[in-house]
């Protein structure tokens, strides 16, 4: 192999660094900044904001509707002709007077259920020979729809104020009590042996062992109980004709009064919504201890 040599020197020349140097690694790219998604911006929404805008959304369709021709005005007024209706309703001490029978039968019929179903849940659910001899009963009358009712209501209460209370119990009795037996039947074995051996007694078990296990279980079924008693205290009224917003709506159905009848309907449902905060309010506060409230509201 023959070596050329430096003229100069008469050494062979010297490698260049830059020749032997590995090259340099490529420079790692940058991601490029994306925007959120529609998704993300979305969920940073708040839950109240989205509430207002479906309520604005569904008052624009039933504002619509009609307009286009789309649904026969006759049947669907628009939106603001119930909104005007809704105002003279405001005015008129009659509709008070049905929103007031209508939150009273809703309250103390659920009161009842509420009462009943706790205490018949603690002493069924606390002894296990009662829980076996009236699970049969149980799963045969919890199926039987409140409004088959009416005819035995009627006929032994009449018209009134009673007839509701009954339809109302019956029907928010079963959501109280299933819960509470579901929350006896969930109590630790442990803990209630425990309990026992330690001896306490059969309240201070039910104070400190089972109590603090049910009484989820027990606002879970007052939330469900609210609604129901609210749809058979108006149902009720509107079939039976006792006072409150449901014979109003009838009232105005029968006289031709389409757009007071959708203003009366409105009301029944925003009262429905007021129910149903109300209950979760009430939940949420109780169970401000329970893991499950607590991690909500970290959330």
């Amino acid at each position: 192999m023959r070596v050329h040599q430096s003229a100069d020197t008469g050494r062979p020349p010297a490698p260049s660094p830059a020749a032997d140097r590995p090259p340099d690694p490529p420079a790692a790219a940058v991601p490029a900044t994306h925007a959120p998604s529609p998704a993300a911006r979305l969920k940073a929404v708040p839950d109240a904001a989205l509430g207002v805008l479906g309520i604005v959304l569904f008052a624009g369709v039933l504002e619509l509707l009609p307009r286009v021709g789309a649904v026969p005005a006759k049947y669907l007024p628009p939106f603001s002709e119930m909104v005007r209706a809704l105002g003279d309703e405001l005015g008129s001490s009659v509709f008070w007077t049905a929103l007031l029978d209508t939150v009273e039968g809703w309250a103390y019929g659920l009161a009842i259920a509420l009462v009943a179903g706790t205490v018949l849940g603690l002493v069924i659910g606390g002894v296990e020979v009662l829980r076996r001899a009236t699970a049969s009963t149980i799963e045969f009358l919890r199926p039987i729809p409140s409004v088959a009712l009416i005819p035995l209501a009627v006929l032994v209460l009449g018209t009134g104020l009673g007839s509701t209370l009954l339809l109302v119990v019956y029907a928010a009795f079963w959501p109280v009590l299933l819960q509470v037996l579901s929350g006896v039947r969930d109590v630790d074995p442990v803990a209630r042996d425990t309990a026992v051996g330690y001896g306490f007694s059969p309240w201070a078990r039910l104070r400190y062992v089972v109590w603090p296990t049910t009484l989820p279980y027990l606002m879970t079924g007052l939330r469900l109980a609210a609604s129901v008693a609210l749809i058979l205290a108006v149902s009720s009224q509107l079939i039976i004709g006792s006072p409150g917003l449901g014979s109003e709506i009838a009232r105005a159905q029968s006289s031709n009064a389409i757009p007071r009848m959708y203003a009366l309907v409105l009301v029944a449902g925003a009262l429905g919504v007021c129910v149903n905060v109300l209950a979760r309010f009430l939940e949420r506060r109780v169970l401000s201890w329970h893991t499950s409230v607590r991690t909500e509201a970290g959330a």
